[in-house]
């Protein structure tokens, strides 16, 4: 398989309309006008993306409250979502992109090195977008733990 080309700052967030944990359609042109994190995690309610979406949510006040909104999207079906959603009582929209279109053209799937061997799969991101829907910021291969608190310094984020 071929590297995914990733994204930088300065580059227009490529478009999607994708279904959330209840199915309902989340575009993000509906989003413009406010700064959205966009992260994206390879499993729901696997050890290191329960770590990090619990994380988003413990810090959902303080993102809020600099103007951000919180969006997660992995390939998994809404339904896994929304046991996801509701056994660790987040409250921002999860969504779902199965075919992996979106993760591709965000350049969050493709090679990854797992445990020493090179694997395709989700590449753990996290995307700034700011108000027109240009790129501020694009992490690759973050780590699930402490990541946030990193970003959170790097937003000038405080805490809650």
């Amino acid at each position: 398989m071929a590297a995914t080309p990733r994204l930088a700052p300065g580059d227009r967030a490529p478009d999607f309309t994708l279904p959330d944990a209840d199915g309902n359609a989340v575009a993000l042109a509906d989003l413009r006008g406010q700064k959205v994190l966009l992260y994206v995690y390879p499993a729901a309610a696997t050890p290191g993306c329960t770590t990090q979406a619990c994380d988003f949510q413990d810090s959902l006040p303080a993102l809020q409250a600099a103007g951000y909104a919180v969006v997660g999207l992995s390939p998994d079906p809404p339904a896994k979502l929304a046991a996801f959603r509701d056994a660790e009582g987040l409250t921002f929209p999860l969504l779902s992109d199965p075919d992996k279109a979106v993760l591709t053209a965000y350049g969050a799937f493709g090679e990854k090195q797992l445990y020493g061997k090179t694997v395709v799969g989700v590449i753990r991101s996290t995307f700034v977008i700011d108000e027109q829907g240009v790129l501020t910021l694009a992490s690759y291969a973050v780590k699930a733990k402490g990541h946030l608190a990193k970003l959170r310094r790097d937003l000038g984020v405080d805490a809650a």
